[in-house]
């Protein structure tokens, strides 16, 4: 291959919204940024959401083409992925490539990497990392100011039209019970939904556009809420799209923000004076204990403690790098914490990336793995927590009247269990296969699960194994 020009899309790239095969000579005559991602990777969605406003900002001088690229298993099924990628709504081509040819066409080492080809498809420059959108923008600029004006390409890229279909529900994430009430955290239509528990809607908190706008629920916006949790008449989000942590006061339906900036970063420690000060890097779960509120950020793999009573903020664990390794505090790490549930001093976490499910002591900030390996080791297998995989879980909740941790293992589209004290793992064998599970709870003497990729809740009874459809807003 010729150094300096960029290689042909191999034939078993499969283009997940084109109406056919992607050609580089569709490319010629506009600055292209080839971005090579993981669709389950949060670092590579925000990169892919940066890129899709740089697209907007450069117009007709920029093509932007993202190729997906698996690390799990189950991410090789070009429909799963399409669910992922759906969320977004991305409006340039997406590739998937399933046997890692384009990958290593281009020598590819790491995700996110961004390629960048000028006008006449060569390779000018690669950019490794989620560094920031400003330092791209400028290079992307470069480029374009040596396109040739009358260099232009009659071969139009002819996107596909579809998605999701019009459900009530779109990609169903953070899920709690209260009393009566059922609260479903509807990410896609950007609102949370307070129920009864026959699914009958009730109120509908935010706009259902996304926005970050505080008020009352009718006017209030969110951007793609995911965690949830609720203690007496406040309802906490995290407002992973925001990257911000909103509080719904339940008895008014008013809506507010405790921090976050709207825009990704790591907050300064100490007390909070204006929560629109305090930078987050995707928040995707919080859970309370106590006067304490633990936040998960997916962005920079951290768990952070939030003071309810004298708003403040601190770093409980995690050193920002994507791994699994035990320690206290800065010395730990975490690989895409995207699920939290806490008892007493223990706090536990789904570690996504990390295919592990992790235990810190809310006092000391110590860390340790209680199933897991490292961001390689995934897998389906049930036993002894040494010899136990997990693939990519997204979700899990602790069983109020047993010592049992339940996880929506959703790599592996099953329902598992981890029995506290030393206990082994196990699937929960269920009438039916989830579709990406991304929330669960337990109340009531039930399971709820929101089957995100399905568009669905789910109730299941543990002690007959029955499972049904929750028809919210049907």
């Amino acid at each position: 291959m010729d150094a300096t020009t960029a290689p042909e899309f191999p034939a078993n790239v499969e283009w997940l919204n084109l109406l056919s095969p992607l050609r580089m000579a569709q490319l010629r005559g506009k600055v292209c940024v080839l971005a090579f991602v993981n669709a389950g990777s949060a670092w590579c969605q925000q990169r892919l959401a940066d890129l899709a406003r740089l697209r907007a900002r450069h117009g007709e001088r920029l093509n932007v083409v993202a190729v997906h690229v698996p690390k799990f298993d189950s991410e090789r099924d070009g429909r799963r992925i399409g669910k992922h990628l759906n969320r977004q709504r991305f409006d340039f081509p997406i590739g998937h490539d399933p046997d890692w040819a384009l990958w290593q066409h281009y020598g590819i080492e790491a995700w996110p990497t961004v390629v960048l080809i000028d006008g006449e498809g060569r390779i000018r420059e690669r950019i490794v990392g989620d560094g920031a959108i400003r330092e791209l923008d400028t290079r992307v600029s470069t480029l374009a100011d040596e396109l040739v004006p009358t260099m232009r390409n009659p071969d139009p890229i002819e996107m596909r039209r579809g998605g999701e279909p019009p459900l009530p529900l779109r990609f169903p994430a953070g899920i709690a019970v209260n009393g009566s009430y059922l609260y479903v955290a509807d990410s896609d239509h950007h609102r949370v939904l307070e129920c009864d528990h026959g699914g009958r809607v009730l109120r509908q908190f935010g706009s259902g556009g996304p926005g970050f706008i505080d008020g009352p629920m009718e006017l209030a916006a969110f951007n793609r809420p995911h965690g949830i949790c609720v203690q007496r008449d406040i309802l906490y989000v995290a407002d992973a799209g925001n990257h911000a942590v909103r509080r719904i006061e339940l008895r008014s339906g008013d809506i507010d923000t405790i921090c976050g900036a709207g825009r990704a970063g790591t907050p300064n420690e100490g007390a909070i004076g204006d929560p629109r000060a305090v930078a987050l890097d995707q928040p995707r779960a919080v859970t309370l204990s106590g006067s304490s509120l633990f936040i998960a950020t997916t962005g920079d793999n951290r768990i952070w403690k939030y003071n309810l009573g004298a708003p403040g903020i601190e770093l409980l664990a995690g050193s920002g790098e994507l791994a699994v390794v035990d320690g206290t505090g800065t010395a730990a790490a975490f690989a895409e914490p995207v699920a939290l549930a806490a008892v007493q001093q223990a706090l536990y976490v789904c570690d996504a990336a990390g295919s592990s499910i992790r235990s810190v002591n809310v006092r000391s900030g110590a860390v340790s793995t209680l199933v897991g390996q490292d961001p390689w080791q995934f897998g389906d297998t049930d036993g002894a927590r040494t010899e136990a995989r997990l693939q990519q879980p997204q979700a899990i909740a602790l069983d109020p009247d047993a010592p049992l941790l339940w996880i929506a293992d959703s790599g592996n589209d099953a329902l598992r269990c981890l029995r506290l004290g030393g206990g082994e793992l196990t699937t929960f064998e269920l009438p039916q296969r989830l579709h990406g599970s991304a929330g669960l709870t337990v109340a009531g003497g039930a399971v709820w699960i929101a089957d995100t990729d399905a568009h669905a809740v789910l109730r299941l009874d543990p002690r007959s194994g029955a499972l049904r459809h929750v028809p919210i807003g049907e």
